[in-house]
């Protein structure tokens, strides 16, 4: 079975490229499948990307997947040819992301390009941007036309794709558990690469900072509890991070606040999560989060906002509890309550379970196997 996947894969960096370099090898590992990866010669334009490089950097740790760059993301004269040269790679399935509008018009014309035997499947990170832009409509209705059938990794997006076509073939699938950033470390051993306080209860917010996901928020629940807590807040912010640091400086707890104010590579990830006790997520809109994904590798409940489908992704594994309101008040009780008797440790036992199930592997077979349904 041939299979194509365009996406962003190295030299890229982010979430969308390391869930697709996971995916990329376990379809590889099956002996019965080709596949071969296609991705961007440029990809964001610089207004839509504040960080300091969409690309890793000597310093990263990446898995280099062995991806053909054919398609410069805003450039829709390379659209066209960039479809041929994936048709060309005679795929039997072709597997698309989809995770911001702005690609919209690009993943619609490769899926279009391709033969009348070629399955076309996209892997739907997120449908309904959180931040609308004028475009958003006209080239959802674009890509959602030019695919045979969607894969979905949350009742949030599952719920906007039927609601946007109703007639949609499509499987949810749950995203599947890293395994890229190595062991989990002693505990004590990464606290004291950190800096924490071994004899405080840790939360970490982790993850590129942008206004929706609520760090703010975090920052005033944090205020609320008593001083056993310290936070950990790392990641590069994609907004104003002065507004940030402002609020931690003028906070009561500032001095349990630890802020890595920076990009975070692969090979720290194990530090950061092995150092902490819970995660927390204050969105205030999502779809799924590959975050929850990091933590439960390394059997990290999390606490989140009920928005989107974080919710179902964590209480559907007994992986951490949703607060129903955005706000202070409720993260506070949230990040309490799992502390409470021995909960914390039975939501660990939990994540251990659940990874044994989740596997990439098990993901890429169960796409493989809907695309023999498709007609």
């Amino acid at each position: 079975m041939r299979i194509s996947i365009f996406s962003a894969f190295y030299p890229f960096r982010g979430g969308i490229a390391q869930f697709n370099a996971r995916l990329f090898r376990a379809f590889e590992k099956k002996k019965y499948v080709k596949v071969k990866a296609f991705t961007f010669t440029t990809q964001y334009p610089k207004l839509l990307f504040p960080g300091k490089t969409q690309e890793v950097t000597p310093e990263d740790v990446a898995d280099k997947i062995p991806a053909e760059r054919i398609v410069h993301g805003f450039n829709p004269f390379t659209y066209r040819n960039a479809g041929v040269k994936i048709n060309l790679s005679k795929p039997d399935l072709f597997i698309a992301n989809y995770w911001m509008t702005f690609f919209g018009y690009c993943v619609s014309v490769l899926g279009k390009m391709q033969a009348k035997h070629t399955k076309r499947i996209a892997i739907i990170h997120n449908l309904i941007p959180h931040e609308e832009r004028f475009f958003d409509k006209p080239f959802n209705r674009l890509f959602l036309k030019n695919y045979d059938a969607f894969v979905v990794l949350s009742e949030s997006v599952e719920n906007d794709l039927v609601k946007m076509k109703p007639s949609a073939k499509f499987i949810r699938l749950a995203h599947p558990w890293y395994d890229q950033f190595g062991l989990k470390l002693d505990k004590e051993t990464a606290q004291k690469k950190l800096g924490l306080d071994p004899n405080k209860r840790t939360l970490l917010f982790f993850g590129l900072i942008r206004d929706y996901k609520g760090l703010d928020i975090l920052l005033e629940a944090f205020e609320l509890l008593n001083n056993q807590y310290q936070l950990v807040i790392a990641g590069e912010v994609y907004s104003n991070a002065d507004k940030y640091k402002q609020q931690i400086a003028k906070s009561k707890s500032k001095d349990s606040i630890f802020f890595f104010d920076r990009y975070i590579d692969d090979s720290e990830v194990s530090t950061f999560f092995s150092a902490t006790d819970i995660c927390v997520l204050p969105y205030r809109s999502a779809t799924q989060s590959g975050i929850t994904a990091i933590a439960f590798q390394f059997e990290v409940p999390c606490v989140v906002t009920n928005v989107g489908g974080l919710k179902s992704i964590v209480e559907e594994v007994g992986g951490g509890i949703a607060v129903n309101k955005v706000e202070a008040q409720s993260l506070k009780e949230g990040v309490e309550n799992v502390f409470e008797g021995d909960k914390l440790q039975q939501m660990q036992m939990n994540l251990k379970k659940y990874k044994e199930e989740n596997t990439w592997d098990s993901f890429a077979e169960r796409i493989i196997e809907y695309s023999k349904t498709l007609d």
